[in-house]
């Protein structure tokens, strides 16, 4: 049976009040990021020629939320989630204008270490938004709601982007870096707005005691449970692709199909591809999987063969029109990952373990990311790789990703026959 297209999301955002404050804080505050990204990536290609320098940016981007894990965890599953969004919000509304001193090489450090602070605070953010889901979204409407979080990333991806490079190239850097700041002040008046009537965190004795033991226990809970743990893995596997893909379509926008200043034109439309990809194929996948656990883990086998398909094609691509043709499949694969491993978390996570189950979701993709990323900026300063090179070794290592997937697939299709034998 098909589930319609569009018809559940509307019905979610028309009747659930409190998703529309926080569906409408993410609309907002996505679409001022994607200024951002664009604006640091051209002010680094601008101000240095290393690919090792424009890694950097983004390993900075991606640091953060692993190392900070433990204790991000530990607070989403103590404190008011929804006050945490909040601060975290108005927090970096103040950082993000400091990006308007980096003028020269000499002062390119202070971007990267506005960059670890800002995503330092946005750490706290994601795993409190995910964990406080479930608590304002019907079990039911879980897959319905993660879809239409990662089509509205990807719709502020394509759009902001789009629009972060064409205002970039036409008014500067520093209008991205404005409204990026104004986008933030306006998420958390939205997020104000929703209201909760009981705490969402975590009330054990465990929690309330000792933060170090509730991290370890948050361990503990998915070592016992290897199904929930291999969801976790999930947006780490394809991080260990995508995390070099960044620099790679950085290469591609900046050598070989360069449109605009700084390459901001070029690469707009590869961030758009991104988001046309990441947000229309889990709205796809939605209306075939339904929500059924088993078939949503075959939609996520589908995901990664959708990735390696996209990133062999990002290496053989011949024409920038074929770049983002493989670029939108790559992403498809990515985005349907992101979604229902997500969904499955929220559908099978107790609400005291959610927020360090999330926060352990984070830190790995965040390491798996930050790795990928700077073995991209080296393999194109170290051994001197190609753009093209360097997109055929993501490819490979996405299928390397599948083939563990399906191992793993076959071992627990196998598990309850050898059960009972």
């Amino acid at each position: 049976m098909r589930i319609p297209l569009i018809g559940p999301y509307v019905v979610l955002l028309r009747h659930n009040t409190r998703y529309r404050w926080l569906w409408l804080a993410q609309v907002i505050s996505l679409t001022g990021d994607w200024f951002t990204i664009i604006a640091t990536t051209a002010l680094v290609t601008r101000l240095s020629a290393s690919g090792l320098a424009i890694s950097g940016l983004f390993v900075a981007r991606l640091l953060p939320p692993f190392f900070l894990g433990p204790v991000v965890g530990v607070v989403a599953d103590r404190f008011d989630r929804r006050k945490i969004l909040i601060a975290s919000d108005l927090l970096r509304m103040l950082v993000v204008p400091g990006f308007l001193l980096v003028r020269s090489e000499e002062t390119l450090w202070l971007l990267y270490a506005l960059t670890l602070l800002q995503l330092s605070i946005s750490a706290f953010f994601e795993p409190a938004r995910s964990a406080l889901m479930p608590a304002i979204v019907a079990r039911r409407d879980l897959v319905t709601a993660n879809a239409l979080d990662g089509t509205t990333w990807s719709s502020m991806l394509a759009i902001g982007a789009a629009l972060g490079g064409v205002a970039t190239a036409l008014f500067g850097i520093e209008t991205a870096f404005l409204i990026d700041s104004a986008t933030f002040g306006l998420s958390a008046v939205c997020v104000s707005r929703i209201h909760i009537p009981a705490a969402a965190g975590d009330d054990s004795p465990l929690v309330r005691q000792n933060g170090f033991l509730s991290y370890i226990e948050g361990l503990r809970y998915l070592w016992h449970r290897p199904h929930t743990l291999v969801l976790t893995l999930v947006k780490g596997a394809s991080a260990l692709s995508f995390g070099a893909i960044d620099i790679v379509q950085v290469k591609f926008a900046e050598s070989i199909f360069p449109i605009g200043a700084d390459s901001s034109g070029t690469l707009g439309m590869i961030y758009t591809a991104i988001g046309i990809g990441t947000g229309l194929a889990p709205l796809l996948a939605r209306r075939y999987s339904g929500d059924a656990d088993a078939r949503m883990r075959r939609t996520i086998t589908a995901a990664f063969v959708l990735s390696v398909v996209g990133f062999l094609g990002v290496a053989w691509s011949p024409s920038l029109p074929l770049l983002l043709a493989a670029t939108i499949v790559r992403s498809s694969g990515s985005g349907i990952a992101w979604v229902y491993s997500s969904a499955l978390l929220q559908m099978t996570v107790p609400d005291g373990y959610r927020g360090r189950v999330f926060a352990f979701d984070l830190a790995v993709f965040t390491l798996a990311s930050a790795t990928s990323t700077f073995l991209g900026g080296w393999a194109f300063d170290g051994p001197g790789l190609s753009a093209r090179q360097v997109a055929f070794a993501c490819g490979l290592v996405a299928a390397g990703v599948l083939g563990l997937w399906l191992l793993y697939r076959r071992f627990e299709v196998l598990k309850p026959a050898s059960g009972g034998v």
